[in-house]
């Protein structure tokens, strides 16, 4: 079938031009949401909870999800955004290189040194038993039973700079474009804040400043307006043109 899409110019109150690439919602378009997690790649991982269920009941669910992100990821990926909602989650992460997985692979698994040895298997594993952990977590807490995120983690490969700038937008613009809030900066459980401040984080903040050619840049480039319409997926949208 042949791929079908539509180009939309959009320009600013401030002249910065982005560039749309939308896609019918035809299988051909579709995202290859099981493709490996390979070194030195960036990704947007996201995933949501079954049916009607929510991931985070209460604020300090919210704080446990992050930490145990942290503590079963950070030694092989880095972050460069994030967003939480009650039903569902969103990350732009960077893999980190081989020799430091393999390394990691060691300190987890000292007598499987020299078994083999797949490196999608072992990060997707780390990612596995981060979810299996907040799940026990949460059913213990809350007397509740079963499975509580839909059965793969969705993930998609980001190309270039230009991509995963719109992704990181995306992703900080979820609570607006859901009515959880009217302002960027009035979510509390996004790293859009974090990028802006100087407190200590485990977030890549200086290389998301730079990807966006600064900080000005990255918030004038956070004041676009997009209505997302159900049944088609913005795909990217070019970083600004600075006049």
């Amino acid at each position: 079938m042949e791929k079908k899409a539509s180009y939309i110019w959009y320009k600013s109150p401030s002249h910065f031009i982005f560039f749309f690439e939308i896609h019918a919602n035809d299988n051909c378009c579709m995202p290859d949401y099981h493709i490996a997690l390979e070194a030195d790649q960036y990704y947007h991982i996201y995933n949501r909870a079954v049916g009607k269920e929510k991931l985070f009941i209460e604020e300090e669910n919210y704080s446990f999800f992050l930490r145990g992100f942290i503590k079963y990821l950070s030694p092989i990926i880095e972050t460069y955004s994030w967003c939480l909602l009650p039903n569902h989650f969103h990350f732009v992460t960077r893999v980190k290189s081989t020799s430091v997985i393999r390394e990691y692979f060691k300190i987890m698994k000292p007598a499987k040194q020299h078994a083999f040895y797949d490196e999608g298997d072992f990060i997707m594993e780390r990612f596995s038993n981060f979810f299996n952990s907040y799940v026990k977590s949460l059913n213990k807490k809350y007397n509740r039973k079963g499975g509580l995120f839909i059965d793969y983690m969705r993930r998609v490969c980001i190309k270039d700079d230009d991509q995963l700038c719109a992704t990181i937008f995306y992703i900080h613009k979820n609570p607006v474009h859901h009515g959880l809030c009217k302002k960027l900066e009035n979510w509390k459980w996004s790293s859009y804040c974090t990028i802006l401040s100087k407190a200590h984080t485990n977030l890549s903040r200086q290389e998301v400043v730079n990807l966006f050619g600064g900080l000005n840049y990255y918030i004038e480039y956070h004041k676009q307006k997009i209505e997302v319409k159900k049944n088609i997926s913005i795909e990217y949208a070019p970083r600004p043109i600075r006049f």
